[in-house]
């Protein structure tokens, strides 16, 4: 496996971890996830503290609740993707200009 992957993907133990920091990112509890997606109250926390894993049809549904993709669900180096891709909408629809200054913006609060 390439350094890459094996640095910036989740291990498979750490998927409740992951969601825990991502859940908590979006502001949401784990109870109203868990009910948002038609499980039990329970169903999120037995994820995060590695009872169980989701199925796929559920990681899918979380995924979509969060606004995230599952590839930036496991990419680690993106700590908040929801709030990346609201960035990214945004900027689309900005002016060439405003792109450039919201890019200079970036820049100075490194």
């Amino acid at each position: 496996m390439s350094d890459y992957y094996s640095m910036s993907f989740l291990e498979y133990n750490q998927l409740g971890d992951r969601l825990a920091q991502l859940r908590t990112d979006f502001n949401i509890s784990a109870r109203d996830l868990s009910l948002s997606i038609g499980q039990n109250e329970h169903y999120i926390n037995q994820i995060e503290n590695h009872s169980f894993y989701p199925s796929m049809q559920s990681f899918i549904y979380i995924c979509e609740y969060m606004r995230i993709t599952p590839q930036q669900f496991f990419d680690i180096e993106i700590s908040c993707p929801h709030e990346l891709n609201m960035i990214r909408k945004h900027m689309s629809e900005m002016s060439p200009t405003n792109r450039k200054l919201m890019l200079l913006i970036s820049l100075c609060l490194k």
